[in-house]
């Protein structure tokens, strides 16, 4: 008899992770690597939001709390989706969990039976499938290539929605393309939805506040108020506030579903950290000005980034309008020969090579679904991304 379980066989160690680690190895073997992996601002978390964990760390609020969060993070999220995104949620509808991959997560092990299918767009976060398998469903890929700017067409969604259908997966701005969907193109993805009400729309918003010239975020039920009651509006704080380590997440959405993940995180972590939820309630409700700020260094990055991949041989990227990605095509060089002697016959093999030769480590398209890509994560010093850039351009033009 096996001693792991079956459930390990359908999933697999996070791809982006896995590079983030062989990078760092490679860095304290000596060798000059610049990590493009990771999905992690480089600035720090705001002063005010520090000082308010260690204010909650003086006060003694240092002990267990409500399984889903604080009331006070609750009011702190219905005011903030109502303030930003014209949602009205009451405290019963908010669940608050340790980031929001956990908040996926719950969502799906509340809902999933077995057979249940989830459509998710790809190119899509690593996680989305695994979390689907683990739940017992069954991950539906539809195709959003760089052909519709990496972004799920309507025909598309219809194709792939069957009585099976439990939820859809949206992700806008994306990770790992950076494309982020208009006010038109949600509506005419709502508008597919709304013929099919056993369909539910987990819309995964963390990178909501990471768009760039002039671009206008929206959200799901919030651009078809008919689809609010089975719509899960999931967002945290750890991009737009540079919080990533402090782990918390939330969400909005029915009540039912709302209680269901809770009944699951009681039996898993509990709360999460009573120090970063009240870090939370800060980052919420006080200054968002270091917002605007960062994202003034986060376009110049893509600019940059973007021009540089593009004079690249064989190379082709496009500007994508929101999070801290891009997702360039390596089509150009599938059946060239690295100076190694081997042959780049996918995207995984360029990644190898790129890391082997030139020290940069990316992820590769198959990883996120979508190939021949790969994702480079701008969350980094402009000196380090300058030189990563100038090293993928010598290794494309090395390759015969």
């Amino acid at each position: 008899m096996a001693f792991l379980s079956d459930t390990l066989a359908r999933v697999k160690p996070s791809p982006t992770i896995a590079v983030t680690q062989k990078a760092a190895e490679l860095k304290r073997a000596g060798q000059d690597v610049i990590g493009l992996g990771a999905g992690e601002p480089d600035f720090d978390t705001p002063e005010n939001v520090k000082e308010a964990a260690i204010k909650a760390i003086r006060e003694g609020k240092t002990k267990y709390t409500a399984v889903d969060g604080i009331p006070e993070l609750k009011d702190a999220i219905v005011d903030k989706f109502a303030r930003e995104n014209n949602l009205a949620y009451t405290p019963a509808e908010i669940s608050v969990g340790t980031g929001g991959k956990q908040v996926l997560y719950n969502a799906l092990m509340a809902t999933l039976n077995p057979g249940d299918e989830v459509v998710i767009p790809a190119p899509y976060w690593v996680s989305y499938p695994d979390m689907v398998l683990l739940g017992g469903g069954v991950p539906v890929a539809a195709e959003a290539s760089a052909a519709t700017n990496f972004k799920l067409q309507p025909a598309e969604l219809e194709a792939k929605i069957t009585p099976k259908t439990k939820w859809l997966i949206l992700n806008s701005p994306s990770n790992p393309s950076g494309a982020a969907y208009t006010r038109e193109e949600l509506k005419a993805l709502t508008d597919v939805l709304m013929k099919h009400p056993h369909v539910w729309v987990m819309t995964d918003d963390m990178y909501e506040h990471l768009v760039y010239d002039d671009f206008t975020f929206h959200s799901v039920a919030e651009v078809e108020p008919g689809l609010k009651e089975r719509t899960l509006t999931v967002n945290g704080v750890s991009k737009a506030y540079a919080m990533t380590g402090w782990r918390i997440g939330y969400a909005g959405g029915p009540t039912q579903l709302i209680k269901a993940m809770a009944k699951i995180q009681s039996q898993s972590t509990s709360n999460p950290s009573s120090i970063s939820q009240w870090a939370a309630v800060e980052a919420l409700n006080g200054t968002q000005q270091h917002i605007a700020d960062n994202n003034v260094i986060f376009k110049d990055r893509r600019d940059l980034v973007v021009s540089m991949l593009n004079q690249a041989n064989g190379i082709k990227c496009a500007t994508p309008e929101g999070a801290f990605y891009v997702y360039p095509s390596c089509a150009g060089l599938i059946g060239r020969k690295a100076p190694s002697g081997t042959v780049i016959n996918d995207d995984e093999t360029f990644v190898t090579e790129l890391l082997t030769s030139e020290g940069v480590a990316v992820v590769q398209g198959s990883a996120f679904g979508l190939a021949p890509h790969f994702r480079i994560s701008y969350a980094t010093a402009t000196d380090a991304l300058e030189e990563a850039c100038r090293r993928i351009q010598r290794f494309c033009g090395n390759l015969s």
